[in-house]
């Protein structure tokens, strides 16, 4: 939204998906190098913690850059510099799941850290609705409810330094080599981490999109579209809270993640091909809440999959940091290949069936590729 304020409104696509492609280069070359420095970190107030503050400081910083100016290019280099900061923290947090939580109790922690992310996206499209006209709003009272989250969680759990044997060497050669996963030894990395990248590949671009393809393919006036995204936001919660905890919980007392995944993602492919097929706006609703519900038991099991096929967990922050690649990566690349879909057949504004068409068929084949993954069955807490 602010892009489309202070951006060339001819170039406002192009000069969107250059921001967040960068962005998401940042966070592709950071996450795992935050891993890795929070995995070997020996500071007295803990390896996790400490990146924590450090991150959400650092994301505040570009936050308010991106607040304070009009130039495209400056808010560009702010979006890059919180994309820095916030994934020291989003590291940090990452290898919580793994340090603390026992295998058995994954799916339902996993279930609730499923609720932050749609939570979190309803309370800012909310909040937009209020701040949109002041950029300072816009951005730094989204990054004060991260103040506050921070302030409550960092007493709820016990952080330590580094244990000696984790003690980086100093060496480059080693540090870069730490970095290095086999596929032989470790296939199931592999496959969990190809089907997470494609899962997350269809589903950007209903997060990038959302708001153009309502603006320019289902010609919403742009002063309609926050409340329409709010609503649209609002719907996704509310299911997701209703199944994320539940399908964590169903994934413990069976014991098994793969199912679930899968299922997850064919629903979510379902409901892009329905946004692909919208000619109004409650089709649209109807298929991003059909996406809802897939995207929601998704979320609430693959972490808790993901976790069990960590190659080494004494090092989990680096390792979930090369998964959270998965994440961010399609923010770098949805934005260059939808221009591809977008001019199939010359559509006047843009050909948004086909973008999400081929939305709904990398969610597919992600469904797909967790089939080869062998699950790890551990014994009932």
């Amino acid at each position: 939204m602010r892009v489309a304020q202070i951006a060339d409104p001819a170039q406002k696509m192009n000069q969107l998906g250059l921001i967040l492609g960068l962005g998401a280069f940042a966070s592709i070359v950071m996450a795992p190098i935050w891993g890795y420095i929070s995995d070997h970190t020996r500071s007295r107030i803990g390896r996790r913690k400490l990146w924590m503050i450090v991150g959400v400081a650092g994301g505040g910083a570009g936050l308010l850059l991106m607040s304070a100016t009009r130039d495209i290019t400056v808010f560009g280099l702010g979006w890059v510099i919180a994309q820095i900061g916030f994934n020291a923290n989003q590291a940090a947090l990452n290898a919580l799941l793994p340090d603390h939580v026992p295998e058995m109790q994954r799916g339902r922690v996993s279930g609730l850290l499923g609720l932050t992310v749609i939570v979190g996206v309803v309370l800012g499209t909310f909040l937009t609705q209020f701040t949109a006209a002041n950029p300072y709003l816009l951005f730094m009272v989204p990054w004060l409810g991260t103040v506050l989250s921070l302030a409550i969680v960092l007493p709820m759990f016990r952080d330590g330094p580094a244990p000696d044997a984790a003690k980086a060497s100093g060496g480059m050669r080693e540090i870069l080599a730490s970095f290095s996963i086999s596929p032989r030894e470790h296939p199931d990395f592999y496959w969990a981490w190809i089907s997470r990248f494609l899962f997350f590949m269809g589903m950007a671009y209903l997060q990038v999109y959302a708001v153009y393809f309502l603006s320019d393919h289902l010609k919403q006036p742009m002063a309609d579209v926050p409340r329409l995204i709010f609503i649209n936001g609002t719907i996704g919660a509310v299911i997701t809270v209703a199944l994320s905890p539940l399908a964590g919980w169903l994934s413990d007392r069976t014991k098994q993640r793969k199912p679930f995944v899968i299922g997850a993602a064919l629903v979510a492919g379902v409901g892009l091909v329905t946004i692909g097929m919208a000619q109004t706006v409650m089709h649209f609703l109807i298929g991003s809440a059909v996406a809802s519900v897939g995207m929601s038991v998704y979320y609430a099991v693959d972490l808790a999959l993901v976790a069990a096929v960590l190659p080494d967990p004494e090092n989990g922050a680096k390792d979930m940091g090369i998964f959270q690649i998965a994440n961010t990566l399609p923010q770098s690349l949805a934005p260059i290949i939808a221009p591809a879909f977008l001019a199939i057949g010359a559509v006047q504004g843009g050909n948004y069936t086909a973008v999400f068409l081929a939305a709904s068929a990398f969610v597919l084949v992600g469904a797909a590729a967790i089939m080869p993954i062998k699950e790890r069955h551990s014994p009932a807490a």
